[in-house]
């Protein structure tokens, strides 16, 4: 048996609801029962919400047994990351520190429109303290293992929430991406991720990071889902997203995006340009600069926002995290305002690209998940750590706000690979028409991982010998 796919996708969840063939209780029932059968090998939630859940399962039942009407995600359970206000429980942020903090008075406005659709939360998933880190290795909770092989990291940071979708535990789940998060877990997963338009999906409620680039976004193992959860979050749940039919302008990223030791994305990458009828390269200027400018916004702005807490109490703090934090904290601010400048630049000759395409395409990371025991990546022959790498490729582009939709490679028996597919802002829609393309054409979807509950796979399962 496998689970990557849920049992159920989050459309036939509402399918089977509102056709009286299932029930709301009996949907999350069924997610409780796989998180607490599954969750156990892959450390992807850190709460359980079985009592809220069951509550609010058992209220949409009654409403539909009195002939209401509901919304379009009628009885679907979902998750989310660790950095949600979830009324009455502390938002930690994945950090041993805020384990006490004051309970928080709303829903974030994210899960708000979740449960307005009539989405069920029913756990929180595991992040790297703080969202800084591409791995989820979590020193409170623990590292977040990947579901196609168990000894190799799910990425991060927003790995649960990741892990909980293509491990089949959760149709959806919701994560945020500062500088790859959702892209880069959604991509060694082998699921689809959305980091959306920069402030187009309601970031209230959600613990900062970095507030130049933090976006909220679903994961979700099929598109439909993934489209239907964006639609829902940005408000409007109408319509189908590949409705317009009009040939799309699509460019492959090359440049600094070909710099990586990974042949399968080489090879596919050629093939998705020539499925396109010959998509042309495109190469922008200043990536490697821009990449900087981004790292340097990030620890900058990131450690300025917990600078009250490294003074009061250092030893608090993962000490991975703490030592990056500190970093950005004593950075200079000339160095912060001469970043945000080369940001208006690459802003606006990455524009220019858009002039001539609709959507670009470049990996999403430049490897298959790494190693647990071993977190690094090879780039142009030279071992560099997981944890602050895996992003190269993702950084550049939420650094100006992109919409940015990761979709994954068809790789049955290996290990995932991911593409992401970057429009102008505010042309979300155009990755998602991209994205089907794709799909059809046999190029991209979900592959299906192993049952958590077999034996682990060797350490190079699915690698190219």
């Amino acid at each position: 048996m496998t689970i990557c796919a849920p049992p159920m996708s989050a459309r036939q969840i509402v399918q089977a609801i509102t056709a009286r063939t299932s029930t709301a209780e009996k949907q999350v029932e069924a997610a409780l029962a796989r998180i607490a059968a599954l969750d156990g090998k892959l450390n992807s939630c850190t709460r359980v919400l079985g009592e809220r859940a069951l509550a609010k399962a058992r209220a949409l039942d009654q409403r539909i047994a009195a002939g209401e009407q509901v919304g379009p995600l009628a009885g679907v359970p979902f998750g989310a990351k660790d950095l949600f206000d979830i009324a009455g429980l502390p938002t930690t942020g994945g950090a041993a520190s805020r384990l006490q903090a004051s309970p928080a008075s709303n829903d974030a406005e994210a899960i708000a429109r979740m449960e307005q659709a009539d989405a069920i939360l029913v756990a929180t998933c595991n992040m790297d303290e703080f969202a800084y880190g591409f791995a989820t290795i979590n020193a409170h909770h623990g590292t977040t293992r990947n579901p196609h092989a168990f000894d190799r990291l799910a990425g991060g940071s927003s790995g649960g929430s990741a892990a909980v979708v293509a491990a089949g535990i959760l149709p959806l789940s919701l994560g945020s991406d500062t500088n790859g998060s959702i892209r880069v877990p959604a991509s060694l997963c082998g699921v689809y991720g959305l980091k959306p338009t920069h402030g187009a999906l309601p970031i209230e409620g959600v613990l900062p990071f970095v507030r130049s680039f933090d976006d909220i976004g679903p994961f979700a193992a099929n598109l439909e889902d993934c489209a239907l959860a964006w639609q829902v979050l940005g408000g409007d749940a109408s319509g189908d997203f590949a409705a317009d039919d009009k040939p799309l302008r699509v460019g492959v990223l090359g440049g600094f995006f070909a710099e990586h030791d990974e042949a399968d994305l080489t090879t596919a990458l050629d093939a998705i340009a020539q499925a396109l009828g010959n998509c042309p390269a495109v190469v922008l200027d200043d990536v490697k600069i821009a990449r900087s400018a981004a790292y340097l916004i990030t620890a900058y702005e990131g450690g300025q926002l917990h600078l009250e807490a490294l003074r009061d109490d250092p030893l608090a703090f993962d000490p991975a995290t703490r030592a990056r934090l500190i970093a950005g904290a004593i950075m200079p601010p000339e160095y912060y305002a001469a970043s945000l400048a080369i940001k208006r630049d690459f802003y606006a000759t990455t524009m220019q690209a858009f002039d001539k395409f609709d959507v670009l395409i470049a990996p999403a990371t430049p490897a298959v998940a790494p190693l647990i025991d071993d977190p690094t990546i090879s780039i142009n022959g030279a071992s560099m750590a997981a944890r602050a790498h895996l992003g190269i490729f993702t950084q550049p582009l939420s650094f100006i706000g992109l919409p940015s939709l990761a979709v994954p490679l068809l790789r049955p028996g290996r290990l995932p690979l991911g593409v992401q597919l970057a429009a102008a802002p505010g042309n979300d829609k155009l990755c998602f028409q991209l994205a089907r393309q794709l799909e059809d054409l046999g190029l991209t979807g979900v592959s299906p991982a192993p049952s958590p509950s077999s034996p682990m796979q060797p350490s190079n399962a699915g690698v190219n010998m």
